[in-house]
C-alpha cells in the first residue's frame, strides 16, 4: 500500500511539473501576442511578436512577427519568410507589402487588409535576421561589422529551436522556408542547418520543403545571366554588353576597376531613370517632384526602394512603412526596440550591407544536399527583374542537370497565363510574368496560386 501511495505521490509531482512548465511557455506566449496594431482592422486570426535571444554572451537577439492562418491554423503548416539585401527587413517586405494580412495606407496612419495574404492557407513567420536588421539587435557593436552568411544560417537556426520550445504546438508542425532575393542564400543555408541540426536531435523540426524567388545563387551564372538580361531587355548596347562579357570575370566577388567603370557606365548612361527592381515600373516621386534614384550593386543584391508596376499600386510604400514602423505606439503594440536602439527603424540596414563578412560563391551544393534529402524545392522568377533576373536563375539551375519530368508549358491564373513552368526531378521551376523582383507585390494573385500549388506539392495549373 506505502509503494502504491509513493507511486502516486510521483505521478501527481510529475504532472504538476509538466502542467507548470505548459503554463510557463504558455505564459511566455502570451507575453508576445498582439491585441491589435494602430489603424488595424478587425481580424479573426491571432498574431504574436518580439524577440527571441540566440546568442546569450553577445545578447543578440531576433525579432519575428507571427500571422495565424485565418482558418483552422491548428491544421496549417509554418511558413517561414525571409527578406535578403543582406540588410532588409522582412517585416518591411515580407509582411507589409508583399504576403502578410496587412498594408500600410498613404498617411501611415493604419492599416487595410491583403485579400491576398499568404496566411489564407498557411501561418506565416516573418523574421529578421540577422540582428542588425529591423528591429533585431546585438548588445555586441562589433557583430554588426562581421556578420555575413554563417553566422546568418546559425542564429536562424538557434532562433527557431527557442521559438519553437516558446510555441510548443509548432514542434510537429511541418515547416516550409520561403523567400526572396538574398534569401536565395538564406533559405537554402538555414535548410542546411537544419537537416544538419536533425541528424543528432531527439526533436528534429519537421522541414519539409523551399521556395525562393528571383534568388542569389550562382555568383558566375547570376553575373552572366544579369548582363545578358540588360541586352536582351535592350537596356545596354552591343558594345557595353561585348566590352562587359570580355573585361569581366564574372566569378570574382569584387570586379576589377575597369568592370566596375563599365559597369557604372552602363547604369548611368543606358539604363536611364528606371527602376532596376521592376524594368517597365514607374518610380516614387521625392518630395520636391524629382524621381528617386539608385544604382544597383552587384552581388551580393540589395532589394531596396522597390516600386510598384501596375496601375492602382502605389509605388511609395517603402516610405510609409519607414513612418509607420518608427512610430512609438506602433512599436509598442509589437513589444518591438524594447531596448531603445540608438537608431530608426529603416527597411534596409546599409551599414550591414556594406560590411557583409562572407558570401557562399554558389548555393548549387546545397541544392544537391536538399535535393538528395527529398525536400520539397520550388524556384520561381519575376520576368521583370534586371537584379536577378530570370536568365540569371536559369543559368545557375541549368548547372544541376536534372532531368525534365514535365516539360516547359504556360501556366494559368483566371483564364491568364501567369507564368511558364518546368518540373525537374527533385525541383520545380516557374516565372511569373509581368512580375518584379517582390514577385507576390506586382503579381498578387498569380504568387498566391504559386503558393498554394508548391504547398500541395502540385504542377501550376495548366488551364
Amino acid at each position: 500500500m506505502a509503494k502504491r501511495q509513493i507511486f502516486l505521490a510521483m505521478v501527481f509531482l510529475f504532472l504538476s511539473f509538466s502542467a507548470n512548465a505548459d503554463h510557463a511557455v504558455n505564459k511566455e506566449e502570451e507575453a508576445d501576442r498582439i491585441i491589435s496594431l494602430p489603424g488595424q482592422p478587425k481580424v479573426s486570426f491571432q498574431q504574436f511578436s518580439g524577440y527571441v535571444t540566440v546568442e546569450d554572451v553577445a545578447g543578440r537577439a531576433l525579432f519575428y512577427w507571427l500571422t495565424e492562418a485565418t482558418y483552422d491554423p491548428l491544421s496549417k503548416p509554418l511558413v517561414v519568410w525571409l527578406n535578403g539585401g543582406p540588410g532588409c527587413s522582412s517585416v518591411a517586405y515580407g509582411a507589409s507589402e508583399e504576403i502578410g494580412p496587412f498594408r500600410i495606407n498613404k498617411t501611415a496612419s493604419g492599416l487595410y487588409l491583403n485579400k491576398f495574404s499568404w496566411n489564407s492557407v498557411a501561418n506565416l513567420l516573418f523574421l529578421e535576421t540577422p540582428a542588425g536588421v529591423g528591429f533585431s539587435y546585438t548588445n555586441k557593436t562589433s557583430d554588426l561589422q562581421d556578420t555575413g552568411d554563417i553566422r546568418t544560417a546559425k542564429d536562424s537556426l538557434q532562433f527557431l529551436v527557442r521559438w519553437m520550445n516558446r510555441f510548443p504546438r509548432y514542434k510537429n508542425r511541418q515547416v516550409y522556408l520561403t523567400g526572396e532575393s538574398y534569401a536565395g542564400h538564406y533559405v537554402p543555408q538555414l535548410a542546411r542547418e537544419i537537416m544538419m541540426y536533425n541528424k543528432k536531435s531527439k526533436h528534429p523540426i519537421n522541414l519539409k520543403g523551399i521556395m525562393v524567388g528571383n534568388a542569389v545563387t550562382d555568383n558566375y551564372y547570376d553575373n552572366l545571366g544579369t548582363v545578358t538580361y540588360w541586352w536582351s531587355h535592350a537596356m545596354i548596347s552591343d558594345r557595353t554588353y561585348q566590352q562587359l562579357i570580355n573585361t569581366c570575370d564574372f566569378r570574382r566577388q569584387k570586379e576589377s576597376d575597369e568592370c566596375e567603370s563599365l559597369y557604372s557606365y552602363a547604369m548611368d548612361q543606358e539604363f536611364g531613370n528606371i527602376d532596376q527592381y521592376n524594368i517597365y515600373a514607374p518610380p516614387c516621386n521625392n518630395s520636391d517632384g524629382s524621381l528617386s534614384t539608385r544604382q544597383t550593386t552587384r552581388l551580393p543584391h540589395r532589394p531596396h526602394k522597390m516600386f510598384r508596376q501596375i496601375s492602382g499600386y502605389d509605388p511609395c510604400t517603402e516610405k510609409y512603412a519607414e513612418i509607420y514602423y518608427n512610430r512609438p505606439d506602433v512599436q509598442k503594440a509589437l513589444h518591438a526596440n524594447v531596448t531603445k536602439i540608438p537608431y530608426k527603424w529603416t527597411a534596409c540596414s546599409e551599414f550591414l550591407n556594406r560590411n557583409w563578412n562572407d558570401t557562399e560563391v554558389s548555393i548549387l551544393p546545397i541544392y544537391r544536399e536538399m535535393i538528395a534529402g527529398g525536400l520539397r524545392i520550388w524556384v520561381f522568377s519575376g520576368d521583370v527583374d534586371s537584379v536577378v533576373p530570370v536568365t540569371a536563375t536559369r543559368y545557375s539551375l541549368a548547372q544541376l542537370k536534372l532531368a525534365t519530368k514535365i516539360p516547359w508549358y504556360p501556366w494559368y491564373v483566371k483564364k491568364q497565363v501567369g507564368g511558364w513552368t518546368e518540373v525537374y526531378g527533385g525541383l520545380t521551376f516557374a516565372t511569373v510574368r509581368g512580375a518584379g523582383h517582390e514577385v507576390p507585390l506586382f503579381k498578387p494573385r498569380a504568387a498566391l496560386q504559386l503558393f498554394k500549388s508548391f504547398l500541395k506539392g502540385e504542377p501550376l495549373p495548366r488551364s
